[in-house]
């Protein structure tokens, strides 16, 4: 398929849709679909893929989260998840989806199959700067590989297929699928000889050195995938991915919001009335902004383009700078005397109509 079609497109329901109704809609094609009922149909067979793929994304929270916000750049790139998935990968869905009656193995296409390693998780801690710019991470994780040394026999429950055969009974009739050999796990051996610090899949404990390239703009609680980068695969089979879940470092003064950032900027009251230059942060350095005389308490200033990089996007976020009327808690006599006098004036008394030339003449008067 040259473009993906909308996922909620495919399995014909709402972007509001529940669980639910994403799991019925997605039972109704996979057995209009299934190989089974269509042998050697490439077509069905896409079709059957593309459900399968769908429902991954639709069915889990997080993954349908991001999809919702990016689309398919944020469920299929940069590692995401949902980029494809083999037919086995979509049999090992039906226990949840089907229960019993069409079990959680492969479909009848022979063969033992490779078992696929479990998928190590780690959390990254990263500052807002990380995160605008993209950054390496080096880390170490401590995982299953495959021991040197082992040798394996025939599975005698399978005799080396990888897979059980059983006649199951559904609505649609009596229907012959294959489920994994429970004691193989699909790989059509077994351990014959291992050394003493294997485990009984032939694996044992090694830590590794990772790099990670994080790509710029992830957001908290995104997940990136390394494919490979996780435990081995039990006999010699194919490892399984690193999942990396990000964790944002709260910046001390700045906000974030997607990809826009917010600063609270106060001002004292001369500056608001007479107009000032004032310095904000950024998330790499310092920029200056003018805040123009008679800027009221809660005006918004805006920074184009010095936010955070839009995530598998183009273009970067804002940074909006809320003025705040810093008022002074402590004042001397003199201040006092000041402020009394200016309080009569009748550019004093809001007025969002009025100027200012009263006023700073009151002001000129007391320091002739």
């Amino acid at each position: 398929m040259s473009q993906k079609r909308d996922y909620y497109e495919v399995l014909g329901v709402s972007k509001n849709a529940n669980e639910g109704e994403i799991k019925k809609a997605y039972r109704k094609l996979a057995l209009q679909y299934h190989p089974d009922k269509n042998p050697d149909n490439a077509a069905a067979e896409d079709k059957f893929k593309e459900a399968a793929e769908a429902y991954e994304i639709l069915s889990d929270q997080q993954k349908r989260a991001r999809y919702d916000q990016y689309g398919h750049a944020g469920a299929s790139q940069g590692g995401f998840g949902g980029g494809g998935m083999n037919m086995d990968d979509i049999f090992s869905q039906f226990g949840d989806v089907f229960g019993n009656s069409f079990g959680g193995g492969r479909s009848n296409r022979g063969g033992s199959r490779t078992v696929r390693g479990t998928n190590l998780r780690v959390k990254i801690k990263l500052s807002l700067e990380e995160i605008a710019e993209g950054v390496k991470k080096k880390i170490k994780v401590n995982k299953l590989v495959n021991a040197e040394g082992v040798t394996y026999k025939t599975c005698q429950t399978c005799n080396g297929q990888g897979s059980v055969t059983r006649v199951a009974q559904t609505f649609l009739g009596a229907m012959q699928t294959q489920s994994t050999c429970p004691s193989c796990q699909g790989a059509g051996k077994m351990i014959d000889k291992k050394p003493a610090d294997a485990d009984n899949n032939g694996l044992k404990r090694q830590e590794e050195v990772i790099e990670i390239d994080i790509p710029a703009g992830v957001e908290d609680g995104m997940q990136l995938s390394v494919t490979g980068k996780g435990n081995s695969g039990p006999f010699n089979g194919v490892a399984g991915d690193l999942i990396v879940v990000i964790e944002e470092i709260p910046h001390p003064e700045l906000r974030r919001d997607s990809e826009n950032l917010h600063y609270e900027a106060f001002i004292n009251i001369v500056d608001a009335i007479l107009g000032e230059s004032i310095e904000v942060p950024t998330v790499n350095g310092k920029a200056k902004i003018k805040v123009e005389p008679g800027t009221q308490s809660g005006k918004m200033l805006r920074l184009k383009g010095k936010g955070i990089p839009v995530l598998q996007g183009y273009g970067t976020g804002d940074l909006f700078v809320h003025i705040n009327l810093w008022t002074p808690t402590k004042i001397s006599k003199e201040e006092r005397e000041i402020l009394e006098k200016l309080k009569t004036s009748e550019n004093f008394i809001p007025n969002p109509e009025g100027n200012a030339k009263g006023f700073f003449q009151r002001v000129k008067e007391m320091f002739q």
